[in-house]
């Protein structure tokens, strides 16, 4: 009976010592499975799709920066009567570049400063517009125009509702900038408004007329703020 006894000690031991190594095995097992895909790139339904879309991510976003960052042309047209505002407008041309325009006139005006400030004066109050001697080719191809002008009666001269006239700005950028005696921008920029109604008007530069040659951190600091320069 002892050696039977025994014998059936024996048996049940080695059983119970074998169920415990199939436990043991089967848990390193799952472990091991676990964490796989997170160290190793064995997967190609994980790392495929992420090599394929990347390069076209890439390609999006680079194809956006240069729509975005598209050059756009440029015109800087002014009208000038003492030689002040062609004097910013060349600063602002250096600056922006683009291309440059002088709105003149077929009938001159006079250069004694009574006798233009009475002709600004009953222009103004007969709503004239004067005939321009100059014409601007192509002007749908610009996409930000500059228009300079002296202050005269708190708006601008007459001649620059003719030229604002002659073109359609629809969809372009305006952007204003004048020279004065201490009334700045006066009402030119709602006048601009007015007659460009479908335009896109930036914040515009007054620059006392004594001070034109010296204006040159003013009016980068003001191409800054519009975003015209970096």
């Amino acid at each position: 009976m002892k050696k039977i006894s025994a014998l059936a000690l024996i048996i049940l031991m080695g059983l119970f010592l074998a169920a415990c190594g199939c436990t043991d095995s089967d848990t390193t097992k799952i472990d091991v499975n676990s964490t796989q895909p997170e160290t190793q790139n064995n997967s190609p339904n994980v790392t495929v799709p992420e090599e394929t879309n990347s390069p076209n991510t890439e390609t999006e976003s680079e194809n956006h920066t240069q729509t975005d960052s598209a050059p756009k042309k440029i015109l800087v047209a002014y009208f000038s009567h003492t030689g002040n505002t062609r004097v910013i407008a060349n600063q602002i041309h250096e600056k922006v570049g683009g291309d440059i325009f002088e709105i003149v006139t077929v009938n001159p005006y006079p250069t004694d400063y009574d006798s233009v400030v009475d002709q600004a004066k009953q222009e103004q109050e007969d709503n004239y517009r004067p005939q321009l001697k100059t014409k601007v080719e192509n002007m749908d191809s610009y996409d930000v125009v500059f228009i300079g002008y002296p202050n005269w009666w708190g708006t601008m001269p007459m001649p620059v509702f003719t030229f604002l006239e002659e073109y359609d700005f629809s969809g372009k950028t305006i952007i204003p900038f004048c020279t004065h005696e201490g009334s700045g921008l006066g009402r030119s920029v709602e006048d601009i408004t007015e007659l460009c109604p479908q335009s896109t008007i930036l914040d515009g530069l007054a620059i006392r007329g004594s001070s034109v040659k010296t204006a040159q951190d003013d009016v980068s600091e003001w191409l800054r703020e519009i975003r015209m320069t970096e």
